[in-house]
């Protein structure tokens, strides 16, 4: 599978992005996809990731680290075989390159899960 990040770009404190993952070759509803930040001298930090749930009503799942809760959203478009991450109240502690990642596992909670990774974006906030 390919992935192809996109929709960084600089901001305010406060302000929104969305950022969005399109894949080619897998269909998205059979993987696991995950969202990375990486920010400077830092490491990949996962942000969330959304996977296949045959549990569930919509049959899919979406689980978020701390730091996202309450302020990033990850939506699929199945159609369109994209994934999103929107981000709000942006911080300047968000400045970072943002990855999108694809796993074949339901539960894929660390970096090493994931075996194909987009190029990044570069999402600045400033304050």
């Amino acid at each position: 599978v390919q992935l192809q990040a996109s929709g960084g770009g600089m901001v305010h404190t406060g302000g929104s992005l969305r950022l969005s993952c399109a894949a080619s070759g897998p269909k998205i509803i059979t993987l696991t996809i995950g969202w990375f930040r990486q920010g400077p001298g830092g490491g990949r930090e996962l942000l969330g990731y959304t996977s296949r749930d045959d549990f569930t009503r919509d049959g899919l799942t979406t689980t978020y680290a701390e730091s996202a809760k309450g302020r990033f959203t990850i939506s699929r478009d199945n159609a369109a075989n994209t994934v999103y991450l929107q981000m709000n109240s942006l911080k300047p502690e968000d400045t970072g390159v943002y990855y999108c990642a694809a796993s074949g596992l339901t539960r894929a909670s660390t970096r090493l899960n994931y075996g194909y990774w987009g190029q990044g974006t570069q999402v600045t906030v400033s304050s």
